[in-house]
């Protein structure tokens, strides 16, 4: 790793900052890569999770990853241009002094990208990495183990390891990867691990993204249409089988709908899923590990006194390691399910009795990366934008603020620090050298010694109100 590091700052420095058309190319075998792999792509991440939906692997890691790529693609010219910034004071400029901000490469980026879109969190960073110029090393999870050979296979065929690199290994490997002196890092994963990276890069004092998660609220507002709030939260949560950073982890809902929401969620739940067992387009949960976990969130609300709805037909067994969708009504801030991100297909719902309340519940928790709000109420939407803090909003839909090119995706505090996508990924990944050419007049000798009356009348004119 670390001789893989050298050359690619030896590359970086040897060719100085790429061209736009340097940049292009890079972006368009990125894009090459996943357009000709997208197949091979969809059956390692089926075989990675036990089962996967194919038709979801292709938008979730396929199309959604090369939709970045392209939007980078067709703006990289116009972001790479110098930025003109005005001169003050303006007489400066009158005489011939300029300002302005140039977008360098950083230089060679390490990338962390995670289990659950293992292509999509690697080709949708790598999109602003590449327009920015740099160079790159991915560190994919090891408990997808097939798609990460696959990546590391993929990059290899179309890309010198001077230019990108895949590093496969377990966390011991990830480690040392954390601790290798970069000049810039992303991390995208659970907060807990971030912790640990974080204290690595700051040995070397490598500048972070981070990309977290947490427990992102959903608040359905007292007009909210039931049963489209339930359809749109239920795409979301069983996005992937809610193994999903933005899933929305629980709803605040009117104390007195919470009966009538329920049965909105399990006409969604059929409507996408008429059965659960053997459906190929419901996933299954990663691993036996993450599969127990889950379970345990369920046994320790019901222990605790919680209820449990099953969305799915009833008395259906599970296949695999398929949860089915389940509601958790009556739950908690001494259950797991409300204390720890719940990354699975399980939704505790929260009554509330006003929207100050769900407000204030909402604000009495870790800031979360999203918050999802439904409703018609423009006075009410602007009151919940205005009284929370939250990585991104959806307003009556889920998930879908990740998918547009042109907004920063990040989260806050706990829930991440940083964003990406399209032009802020771009400046995320460059640095913003700021320039000053003076005129050829000697400006400046008025601010050398010996001082006099000029100076004094300069300081006269800038200190005062």
């Amino acid at each position: 790793m670390h001789a893989i590091l050298e050359r690619q700052k030896l590359a970086q420095l040897t060719d100085g900052s790429p061209s736009a058309a340097v940049r292009i190319d890079r972006l368009d075998r990125a894009i090459g890569l996943l357009v000709d792999h997208a197949g091979d792509i969809a059956d390692a991440l089926r075989d990675d999770f036990g089962h996967r939906s194919v038709q979801g692997s292709l938008i979730t890691d396929v199309a959604a990853s090369i939709d970045p790529l392209k939007h980078a693609k067709k703006h990289v010219r116009r972001w790479m241009r110098r930025d003109p910034r005005k001169v003050s004071p303006a007489a400066l400029a009158l005489l011939g002094a300029r300002a302005w901000v140039d977008y360098q490469p950083k230089g060679v980026v390490g990338l962390i990208s995670p289990w659950n879109f293992p292509f999509n969190l690697t080709f949708a960073p790598l999109a602003g990495i590449l327009a920015a110029g740099n160079r790159a090393m991915i560190k994919p999870s090891e408990f997808t183990p097939r798609s990460s050979a696959l990546m590391q296979r993929m990059i290899a065929k179309a890309f010198d390891d001077t230019e990108i690199a895949v590093i496969t290994g377990g966390s011991d490997v990830g480690e040392q990867f954390s601790a290798l002196p970069f000049d810039h890092l992303i991390f995208t994963g659970a907060t807990a691990v971030a912790r640990h990276v974080m204290r690595a890069a700051a040995e070397n004092l490598v500048p972070l993204t981070l990309e977290l998660g947490g427990k992102s609220p959903a608040i359905v507002g007292r007009d909210a249409d039931l049963d489209l709030a339930a359809k749109r939260l239920m795409f979301g949560k069983t996005l992937n089988a809610g193994q999903v950073c933005l899933a929305p982890d629980y709803v605040l809902i009117p104390a007195d709908r919470v009966e009538a929401f329920v049965e909105a969620l399990r006409r969604a739940v059929t409507g996408m899923f008429p059965s659960l067992r053997g459906n190929p387009d419901f996933t299954s949960i990663v691993n036996a590990r993450h599969h127990e976990r889950l379970l345990g969130y369920l046994d320790d609300a019901k222990t605790k006194g919680a209820t449990l709805r099953v969305l799915g037909p009833d008395g259906e067994p599970m296949d695999g390691r398929r949860i089915a969708p389940t509601v958790v009504l009556g739950a908690d801030d001494t259950m797991n399910v409300m204390r720890e991100e719940i990354f699975g297909p399980i939704l505790p719902l929260i009554p509330y009795d006003g929207i100050d309340a769900a407000i204030a519940h909402v604000n009495a928790h870790a800031r979360p990366l999203s918050l999802y709000y439904f409703g018609n109420d423009r006075a009410e939407q602007e009151h919940v934008l205005a009284r929370t803090v939250v990585g991104g909003v959806t307003i009556n839909d889920t998930i879908l603020h990740l998918t547009m090119d042109d907004l920063p995706f990040g989260g806050i505090g706990p829930s991440g620090m940083g964003a990406y996508h399209g032009v802020d990924g771009f400046r995320t990944f460059s640095h913003a050298r700021s320039v000053y050419r003076q005129s050829r007049f000697d400006i400046s000798a008025m601010l050398r010694p010996p001082y006099g009356r000029t100076v004094d009348r300069l300081l006269s004119f800038k200190i005062r109100r």
